[in-house]
């Protein structure tokens, strides 16, 4: 009898703590398709292929991010609910990669300084209820590093 309280007892407690993390299913992500590049934000960093950290001092930062405050002086932008956006354009495919914000930067890392003025590397402009600024920062940058792999290797 005993086994069965503490079974019936534990029983709740595991739903609740499966339920509490988002439930059975996969969550989505932030993810961007550029070119024939898909890039998505990952939460678990051994699964990345590329690591970023952001910064608050400028000299630190190795890429710059200026968020723009309109889509036509941006280098990119992020609007959720968009008519002509692709159906499926990031479903996972072999040229998916995934970028993680880690804390303590690696080595040859980018380190992001993502601010609303000065010079910057990218301008992005984003108006999303899933994005935050620095997801699409995140992404933006993922993409570009992706970019330059993939002319790297074809040189």
């Amino acid at each position: 009898m005993l086994r069965f309280k503490i079974l019936a007892s534990a029983v709740p407690l595991i739903f609740a703590a499966v339920f509490a993390r988002g439930g059975l299913l996969p969550t989505s992500h932030p993810c961007i398709a550029i070119s024939d590049t898909s890039v998505e934000t990952s939460d678990l960093p051994r699964h990345a292929d590329l690591h970023v950290a952001f910064t608050d001092d400028p000299a630190a930062a190795t890429v710059r991010v200026q968020i723009s405050d309109s889509a036509e002086a941006a280098d990119y932008a992020v609007v959720d609910g968009a008519e002509g956006s692709e159906p499926g354009a990031c479903e996972a495919n072999p040229a998916m990669r995934f970028v993680a914000v880690s804390v303590n930067p690696a080595a040859g890392a980018p380190v992001i300084y993502l601010s609303h003025d000065g010079p910057a590397d990218y301008r992005i402009f984003v108006r999303s209820k899933t994005f935050s600024a620095r997801d699409a920062a995140a992404l933006v940058v993922g993409a570009g590093a992706a970019h330059r792999a993939v002319q790297a290797a074809t040189l």
